[in-house]
């Protein structure tokens, strides 16, 4: 069974034996882009998307899409005040 996809980044149709967001054309684009973000964090592990925007130059809805296809997981931690 093959899937017909679109790219994420050029708009392409194409066709795969799975589902997939991304054409192989593309495909190094996000791969140099998720390097990057995970090598961010693994330096600022509480960044947010838009520190990591800021940083990195990639647009911030690119890394929530990274999260959206669970190639980056979200946690939600708490902040508490620090004693004087």
């Amino acid at each position: 069974m093959l899937y017909t996809n679109v790219c994420k980044h050029c708009h392409k149709v194409f066709r795969s034996k799975i589902r997939t967001l991304c054409c192989k054309d593309c495909r190094a684009q996000d791969d140099e882009q998720l390097d990057d973000i995970v090598q961010y964090l693994t330096l600022y592990p509480n960044s947010n998307a838009l520190q990591i925007s800021d940083e990195l130059g990639i647009h911030p809805y690119e890394i929530l899409k990274f999260i959206e296809e669970g190639w980056l997981t979200q946690s939600h931690g708490t902040f508490s005040k620090l004693p004087d």
